[in-house]
């Protein structure tokens, strides 16, 4: 095995036990739940094959949905922002930089990697909660849960960030 997948294994399982032991019991005002595995989509590489991207990011939804008691929803939302990310980074990248890129804030400025978490993340957001209501009744409720957890989660992938950076 390569340094690369076991080092790819330990963020899976990382953000996946943070999740469902600690995040997962968080519901700041009632409605706001920070999903930190989202940052495991974010972070790939450039050059990741497309199908390893689906791979793992259904994987980890699954994971987190079968711990979460959230029948698909995790799953389904990591697999569209995981089709969503590589057609995302190209507008952020500049064409001259290197194929094994790592996307953090160094690699792409603190501007763009702010701006390419947050659309990803209010992405996720969206659907995620779409599917659970469900409702064009309750869309006020809908925009409220997506919009408060993708900021808590925005807040918490970018304080990581700068942990990490440092």
């Amino acid at each position: 095995m390569s340094f690369e997948l076991i080092k790819r294994l330990a963020v899976f399982f990382v953000l996946c036990v943070v999740q469902i032991l600690f995040l997962n019991h968080i519901r700041l005002f009632g409605v706001a739940t920070p999903m930190l595995y989202i940052l495991f989509v974010i972070i790939f590489h450039r050059n990741t094959p497309k199908w390893s991207l689906l791979l793992w990011s259904f994987a980890l939804g699954l994971a987190i949905d079968v711990f979460s008691n959230t029948p698909g929803l995790a799953a389904g939302s990591m697999t569209l922002i995981a089709i969503i990310q590589p057609y995302l980074l190209e507008l952020f990248i500049p064409r001259d930089s290197i194929e094994e890129l790592r996307v953090s804030s160094t690699t792409l400025g603190l501007g763009k990697y702010i701006f390419f978490s947050t659309i990803l993340i209010v992405i996720y957001c969206l659907v995620f909660f779409g599917l659970e209501t469900f409702s064009i009744y309750n869309w006020t409720h809908w925009l409220t849960c997506a919009g408060s957890s993708a900021l808590l989660t925005l807040i918490l992938i970018l304080s990581i960030e700068t942990v990490r950076k440092k």
